[in-house]
This record gives C-alpha cells, structure tokens and sequence, in this order.
C-alpha cells in the first residue's frame, strides 16, 4: 500500500537511542489519513516518538468499513525501494499487481509480502465483485543494508503456521514464535504474529527479551499486560519481556509485532527507504521519468505522482546508542 499523502513527510527511523531496554506500556494513538475516495486509514507507525517496532517502520489499520455498492480499496500504482510490504486482511479482498507481472488475490489471513529490494511498483485494489466489508492492516519492513538492493520477488501464502493455548490461536505472519516458523523470507530477526482471543480467554504468549514488541488491536475488547487497548491503537512494549500477558473481553484481535532492535539510521520518504537525501531524489526522478520500477499492468487508471521533495536536504538523524 502507497503513503498517499500528497504532502509527504520526512520519517528519521532507526538508531538504537529511540528503543526502549526495559519493559514499557506506551500507548500509541493513530493518525486518520484518507487513502482515496472511499478508505480512511489509521497510521500508527510511524508515529510521534515512536518510528519503529524492530525493522517493522510502517503500520496502518483500515476497517471495517462496509463497502457494498463502493469501489472499496483503490491505490494506483507507485513505487518502493528499500522495504518489505506485509497485506494482513481479517474481511475482503485484495487484488495486487505489480511490475514483475504478479496478479494475486489476498484473502483473510492470507499473507502477501512484496520485497521491493532495489526497485519495485505495484497497485492494490478491491476487485469489483468483493464482499461486504474490508478490515485489513498494511505494514512495511526496512530492509538492512546489506539487503536492500536484492531482486524485488511478491509471495503469497495462503496457508501459515499457528500456535495454540486455551482461548488464543496465534497465527505466524512473518518469523518465528513458541517453535512456529512462517514461510515468509525475512532479513532482519523479526516477528509478526495474528492473535485470535476468545471471550473471557486469558493467556500468556512467550517472548524474546532481546526483541523489543508492539501490539495493534484489531478487533474486539482486550488488555495487553493490564492495559486496556482499543482497535485501531497499538500499545508500545519495549525490550526486556520473556512472556506477555493477554485477557479478553469478548472475542478480540490483535497483531504482535516485534524484532530485534534496528541499528542502522534510515531516510523514509513517501514509498522510499533509503539512507541519504541523493538515494531518494534519484528514485522520485526514476519514477517520475517512468524508469527503474517497471510497469504496471491491467490497472484501470493512471499512476501515482510522486510529491515534491522539501526544500532542504533529508538527513538520516537517529541517535546511535
């Protein structure tokens, strides 16, 4: 999914100095942007004072929205470099296309993972004929140095590992959890984890205590060690954890993110993730001059412009601890 933000901003991400070594509870609120005529979406990462969970940098919440008789999702196509993107959906249908000729329909707890490597562009739209309702997370994963310019490649699984206790089923997005293992490809030590709560279900998940961890509601009513938290917020848990604690209400949904600490200081703009000022001038000509990401093929409509740059240079200035 596209920063549709036609007044994009600077994101400084990375550098250990922004991670927390101890046990937190941060709640985060979201930001409301819209993300074409007819879906609004939550932005809870990157967020004030918190730009990233492990390599995850990019999370926004949508739904559900009831989009019987409306177009539903409809992002044109627009680039990436430098990043993974992660298409998570609990109702609807999304159909991705993208530049390597890839045309793929994500349903519920499906995964699709895009590695953008070097240089990719795709578009997501609900398909016409598409259920009632649409209620989804798109997330995006920084690429490390090393790994940042490998041949882009789409994946989708459509069958994922779980892990079970009394009351909670905890479905594996990306990375490892209580022995689990997703198929997905990752670069960075990360996880990313659906957690499905049965009413009055109380649970303990076990935990890396050198990941630091966030947790997105999705659904239903929940706490997350004692605290109360509403969908569409995301709770901060720091570093630190060897277990987490979970209680439900009703029947809930939440996703757990987390990862090792990214060190490498970041230069996220509009779809970019670079690490200067020169990468990313350079990729928004190559869009612009349609070169470099490839072309997509069968959307009905017109690419992404990208924004104008800001008039100062985009400097990487995470604090290195």
């Amino acid at each position: 999914m596209s920063n549709l933000d036609r007044q994009a901003e600077l994101s400084v991400c990375g550098g250990r100095g922004f991670v927390v070594a101890e046990p937190v509870r941060e709640l985060l609120a979201p930001r409301r942007v819209r993300l074409g005529e007819s879906t609004e979406v939550r932005r809870l990462l990157p967020n004030l004072g918190r730009r990233m969970v492990g390599a995850w940098a990019f999370v926004d919440h949508y739904g559900p929205d009831d989009i019987a008789g409306e177009p539903g999702m409809q992002v044109p196509p627009h680039p990436h470099m430098g990043l993974q993107t992660v298409s998570w959906l609990h109702d609807g249908e999304v159909l991705h296309r993208d530049s390597l000729g890839s045309l793929r329909t994500i349903r519920p707890r499906e995964l699709g993972l895009m590695t953008s490597g070097r240089a990719i562009s795709h578009s997501e739209e609900s398909p016409k004929s598409h259920a009632r309702f649409l209620h989804g997370a798109q997330l995006w994963v920084a690429l490390p140095d090393a790994h940042r310019h490998v041949e882009p490649h789409f994946q989708h699984h459509t069958d994922l590992p779980a892990v079970s206790a009394p009351g909670l089923t905890a479905t594996l997005i990306l990375g490892e959890l209580d022995g689990a293992t997703s198929p997905g490809t990752t670069y960075t030590p990360i996880v990313g984890a659906d957690i499905a709560l049965a009413a009055g279900a109380e649970a303990r998940l076990p935990l890396d205590p050198d990941f630091e961890y966030a947790v997105l509601s999705m659904s239903g009513q929940a706490e997350v060690d004692g605290v109360p938290v509403l969908p569409g917020s995301m709770l901060y848990l720091g570093c630190g954890r060897t277990e987490l604690p979970l209680r439900a209400d009703t029947d809930a949904g939440l996703m757990l993110l987390g990862g090792e600490p990214f060190e490498e200081e970041l230069v996220m703009w509009w779809n970019f993730i670079g690490r200067s000022h020169e990468e990313i001038e350079e990729a928004r000509q190559g869009w612009m001059e349609s070169s470099r990401f490839g072309e997509v093929m069968g959307y009905d409509g017109d690419r992404l412009p990208a924004p104008e740059l800001p008039p100062v240079a985009l400097k990487p200035r995470g604090r290195v601890r």
